[in-house]
């Protein structure tokens, strides 16, 4: 989990999100290190979020094209 979130693939991103949040519910952890893992998750989710968005805009566009092809 040391790799920068930001050159994570959506699939990567999620996993390691979900490693992330299985292990703050487990709790036991000191501060410092749950602090840690709040901000790793808030960053991946953010990725998450980045890469939905980018899909989302794939099949919105290529829908577009689609109706341009048709009309």
């Amino acid at each position: 989990m040391n790799e920068p979130v930001s050159e994570l693939g959506y699939e990567a991103a999620r996993d390691q999100l979900a490693e992330v949040v299985k292990l703050l519910e487990q709790g036991g952890l000191d501060l410092d290190h749950s602090l840690s893992l709040w901000e790793r998750g808030e960053a991946l989710a953010k990725r998450c979020e980045e890469h939905l968005a980018g899909a989302r805009a794939r099949v919105e566009n290529a829908l577009a094209h689609a109706d341009d092809e048709q009309g």
